[in-house]
């Protein structure tokens, strides 16, 4: 394989060339009427092959661009961004206070249908639009997609870069350490457990004044005072005075002792690998810790909710007040206790200072992505961050365009999407892609059990048209659920080599029968950009063509159990039935006056309904709420829907057998 592109040396790179209408060629899976642009020879072209070669081979074949390249393609000033090596750089906030005054780009989310285990090809879809955007019909785009956990990498889903021909490279640095913000969380995540534990274990064993006075030391001179964040705490209890010998030795307890109900906290520790032995640990059990044994256990990074906070932040300092607002249990009264109550909030803003920042990569094509933020799709919002994508609307500005993606189905992540991501960013998408196959349709329509490892069933690859149709159910639900929020729906169906022309043919005209703005064969993946050009000419007319305001599912102001039972609506179910603990943590956040925050259901992603077998587009079921937690930092109170795991285990095969690197050139095989 051959893939034919320029890398000029690094510090002065010539202006990327953009690719103009130079002829036009057409490909069998697109409309009649839209012939395709080619490149001309200054750009980057990609010469593909059949059968299509493996992700990594395909992603190692090309030589990227120097990053500085692409940052200079979108006037982005050497001033707003710091190199991470040569394919890699970290976009400064000031970017953003440069060009906020510019007007924005337009906003795509890109979803899906429900999806079988292996996946429907959103984030490949999401590349591959781009791709076409920008390397074919000339326009600016940036791509903003979430950095993937280690844990699928090495176990079994593989990376996020996309796949075939429609990937973000170098794609081995994408899926393993990138710019180290997942680290940086896994860092201040388990300071917080740690700052828990210890404080204790302080509190257990000392007095209300010796534990003040360990809080507040005296100086040299024997006098002593507050930190910074000390007064947060005080006047977060109404205290107002500036100095410590000022307190009563009733504000002096307030003050100093938390009194954390050790059965109330959340707070879990992390790391990004997949270790199921991890999911329940006993802590304390050394001799030091005088028989203070606590039940807990570990959560995969990207559950922390400082991944969470990362991606709903808007800025620097609403990243310090988050960090500082998180809940990691209560008091034996009942009062929430914060982060910043153990005076810790300020050192993980510390910590996450350059987290905050996105990483600027690239399409093979040469088209710019961010990657920012990787929160869960189950108990968080499973989108990237606000941040990414706001400098991305200013640095592509009018008639440009951002392409996000929303983890899992569209019920799930987009949307968290619409009702969370964009309360808080307060931006207004203009068109929702939903990503069908012709394989989650057959399995929706009663076609057998799609497991991943193992070979798909003959039904799958052999045409059944009646069994498409039947799925469709599916697609339609979720371009209604699409549509009330006010955008516009386009249909990519990302096209496989065993699909048939009408097999593809039923799903277009069921789309369009359902209302969505168009629908498109795509095949991004075995032809890169060029086979998603249909798909770009229609999401393009899909954002110029918008008429209607966002309306959001719920409003803010009714309570918790109204906005839970208007999301579970939207999944077709009849009613709500909550557990007693359920009942207890809604009128606990309730009284503590959280309940004018934004739902974020953690429920399977297999199915609109609480059961992952119930295919299709189930209704009439009564939608079971197990437990409600919250992540005030972040913003959000979450139901859980059943048993959901945020460790997850590695299977008996897991993807790093097929991981190693070739000791000559320094190139890693075998990522997926």
């Amino acid at each position: 394989m051959v893939v034919a592109n320029r890398h000029l040396p690094f510090p002065h790179p010539p202006p990327i060339a953009r690719p103009t209408v130079k002829t036009c060629v057409s490909l069998s899976q697109s409309r009649e009427a839209v012939m395709i642009p080619t490149m001309t020879s200054s750009s980057r072209k990609l010469q593909v092959v059949t059968p299509v070669p493996s992700d990594i081979d395909i992603a190692n074949s090309v030589e990227p661009l120097h990053i500085a390249e692409i940052a200079k393609d979108l006037n982005l000033s050497p001033l707003h961004y710091d190199l991470y090596g040569k394919y890699k750089a970290k976009v400064l906030l000031s970017a953003f206070d440069e060009l906020q005054d510019r007007e924005d780009g337009y906003y795509v989310v890109v979803g899906g249908i429900t999806p079988t285990p292996l996946g429907e090809g959103k984030s490949t879809t999401t590349v591959g639009l781009c791709q076409a955007l920008g390397a074919y019909l000339d326009k600016k785009v940036v791509t903003c997609l979430r950095q993937p956990s280690q844990g699928p990498t090495f176990g079994i889903k593989g990376g996020a870069a996309g796949g075939g021909y429609s990937q973000v490279i170098p794609m081995d640095e994408f899926n393993l350490h990138l710019t180290g913000d997942i680290h940086a969380i896994t860092a201040s995540n388990n300071l917080l457990a740690a700052a828990i534990d210890a404080r204790m274990f302080h509190e257990a064993s000392q007095s209300d004044k010796a534990l003040f006075n360990r809080l507040c030391p005296p100086d040299k001179e024997g006098k002593r005072s507050f930190s910074d964040v000390m007064f947060r705490r005080l006047s977060k209890l109404g205290i107002s005075k500036t100095f410590p010998e000022e307190l009563t030795p009733e504000e002096v307890k307030r003050f100093a002792r938390l009194d954390i109900d050790p059965d109330s906290v959340t707070w879990r520790r992390v790391m990004d690998v997949n270790d199921r032995f991890l999911r329940k640990i006993t802590v304390g059990q050394g001799p030091e810790e005088k028989g203070m044994t606590r039940e807990t256990g570990f959560d995969i990074s990207v559950a922390s909710e400082i991944m969470a906070v990362l991606a709903l932040t808007t800025s620097l300092g609403d990243m310090r007040e988050r960090l500082g607002k998180m809940v990691i249990g209560n008091s034996r009264a009942g009062e929430p206790v914060t982060a910043d109550d153990l005076g810790v909030g300020g050192a993980l803003t510390v910590l996450m200072k350059d987290a905050i920042h996105p990483t600027l990569m690239q399409t093979l094509e040469g088209t710019p992505v961010l990657v920012h933020a990787g929160p869960f799709a189950n108990i968080a919002h499973g989108n990237s961050s606000i941040v990414a994508d706001k400098i991305a609307l200013k640095l592509v500005g009018p008639g440009g365009f951002v392409v996000t993606e929303a983890g899992f189905g569209s019920d799930i992540g987009t949307e968290k999407f619409m009702n969370i991501k964009c309360r808080y960013s307060g931006l207004r998408p203009q068109c929702a892609v939903v990503v069908a196959t012709v394989r989650a349709l057959k399995m929706h329509g009663g076609g057998p059990d799609v497991v991943a490892g193992r070979p798909l069933d003959h039904a799958y690859v052999s045409e059944n048209v009646s069994l498409v149709e039947a799925g469709c159910v599916n697609l339609v639900k979720h371009i209604s659920n699409m549509k009330a929020y006010g955008v516009n729906v386009v249909v990519a169906v990302n096209m496989f080599s065993t699909d048939t022309e009408a097999e593809l043919n039923a799903v277009k005209k069921l789309s369009m029968d359902a209302g969505a703005f168009d629908a498109v064969i795509c095949s991004h993946h075995a032809h890169g950009g060029k086979g998603a050009v249909d798909l770009g000419f229609a999401v393009e007319k899909a954002c110029q063509n918008i008429t209607q305001p966002l309306r959001f599912l719920y409003p803010l102001d009714i309570s918790i159990k109204d906005k839970i039972e208007a999301i579970a609506k939207s999944y077709g179910a009849s009613g709500v039935e909550y557990s007693g603990q359920a009942e207890k943590q809604i009128k606990m956040y309730t009284q503590q006056g959280f309940s004018n925050l934004p739902i974020c259901m953690s429920k399977t992603q297999y199915s609109f309904s609480h059961d992952a077998s119930k295919k299709g587009a189930p209704s009439g079921f009564v939608l079971p709420i197990r437990d409600v937690r919250a992540s005030i930092g972040a913003g959000f109170i979450y139901p859980l829907v059943g048993t959901m795991s945020t460790m997850p285990g590695l299977p008996t095969r897991p993807c790093f057998y097929e991981i190693d690197i070739d000791t000559v050139t320094g190139k890693v095989r075998g990522l997926s």
